[in-house]
């Protein structure tokens, strides 16, 4: 696959923790010792449940705020959409890495933007579905996570051909194969799910600059009344380099 630079996605990460969200000190002395139940989809490298354990930029960074906070945390895989469904019952606390929206706001609390934005990327395998514009969509079949957010235009374009899928890793088999023409995905997820397809996948010259993502806690969730000593974990951990270090651990990884 061509080599694709992630320069914009570092940029975009080491200024996300000086943002004017940034809390007041304050202590977690307080905070009651909760397990919190994280629904994850499988998305490496940011979220990546195995046998032999779990690991990911989201889940390291979240794991890294549960112990400042004296929480255990439990982790319930399952496909985004489902994790969405469960966050809206209350049956898990927290899900990692979503895109803000008024309508998720109904269900989920933003509580913070641990997690630096992703450019959007549109993977093709045919020259002739190579996206140099956002028109080039036009009457192409395009591969999209179910119940993602990708950005405002594309995602309300009701002229847009949309086929979805529960994985990036099946989004990348259904181009391999031909059932769609592009896949829009973010960068790092997308990426690894390209190099892992075993095709010819190659990542388009347009893109779309990402939103950073959050740590969403459900509205059900007693976990909600500590909103600012999830703040002020993710603060604390900024302060001590832990932030930083994940950041660079996951973006030193090769990504072509």
């Amino acid at each position: 696959m061509r080599g694709i630079t992630v320069n914009a996605w570092l940029f975009g990460a080491l200024w996300l923790l000086c943002a004017p969200w940034a809390m007041s000190q304050q202590g977690t002395e307080t905070v009651e010792p909760l397990t919190i139940v994280v629904g994850v989809d499988h998305a490496p490298p940011l979220r990546i449940l195995k046998p032999s354990g779990q690991s990911g930029l989201h889940l390291e960074v979240f794991e890294a705020i549960a112990d400042r906070l004296g929480w255990s945390v439990e982790y319930r895989e399952a496909p985004f959409r489902r994790t969405l469904k469960w966050l809206r019952q209350g049956t898990v606390d927290v899900v990692l890495g979503v895109v803000r929206t008024e309508e998720r706001e109904e269900f989920m609390a933003f509580t913070a933007p641990a997690f630096p934005p992703e450019r959007r990327l549109f993977f093709y395998t045919h020259e002739a579905n190579r996206i140099d514009r956002y028109r080039d969509l036009n009457g192409k079949a395009v591969g999209v996570l179910e119940e993602a957010r990708y950005f405002t235009r594309f995602d309300g374009d009701p002229a847009l051909m949309k086929m979805s899928a529960e994985r990036y890793e099946s989004l990348m088999q259904m181009l391999k194969h031909g059932q769609v023409d592009v896949v829009v995905a973010p960068e790092m997820s997308g990426v690894h799910a390209a190099r892992e397809s075993g095709g010819e996948v190659r990542a388009s010259p347009f893109f779309v600059p990402g939103d950073r993502t959050w740590i969403a806690v459900s509205r059900e969730s007693p976990a909600l009344r500590y909103a600012e000593d999830i703040r002020a974990a993710l603060k604390l951990i900024d302060r001590e380099g832990v932030w930083e270090n994940l950041v660079l651990k996951y973006m030193e990884q090769p990504l072509n």
